[in-house]
């Protein structure tokens, strides 16, 4: 949880953590919910030499929510590819925390997603 902007935020991340996130247009996401459209937008970082990419979504935009489920968060943070470590996780998590805006940082499980397809691009 971190009530900022997502551009904020993701400077934040490549600022102080050496990452580099960057806005991915082409895998923005489009929900249609009460005859409007809604746009959540994705950050994407693909780490050099290994098959693994982090993906930083928004999961709000104009009163609405990408996972309704967890209202409480501004952002979701998404890794794909090659595993990591129990260690390497437990790191970035504590980095993440020493963020500023950076309010709550809670690792979630595929069980406790209702809305997995929403996070398909």
């Amino acid at each position: 949880m971190a009530p900022i902007k997502d551009y904020q935020f993701s400077w934040q991340l490549n600022q102080l953590l050496g990452l580099d996130f960057r806005i991915n247009n082409d895998i923005e996401i489009q929900l249609k919910k009460k005859q409007r459209t809604y746009f959540f937008s994705v950050y994407e970082f693909a780490v050099p030499a290994i098959s693994l990419t982090h993906y930083l979504y928004n999961n709000e935009h104009d009163g609405e929510y990408l996972l309704p489920e967890f209202k409480h968060l501004d952002f979701l943070w998404l890794i794909k590819g090659d595993p990591i470590s129990a260690d390497d996780l437990k790191i970035l998590i504590q980095s993440i925390r020493t963020l500023p805006g950076v309010q709550l940082v809670n690792e979630m499980t595929n069980e406790k997603i209702k809305h997995k397809l929403h996070l398909i691009f």
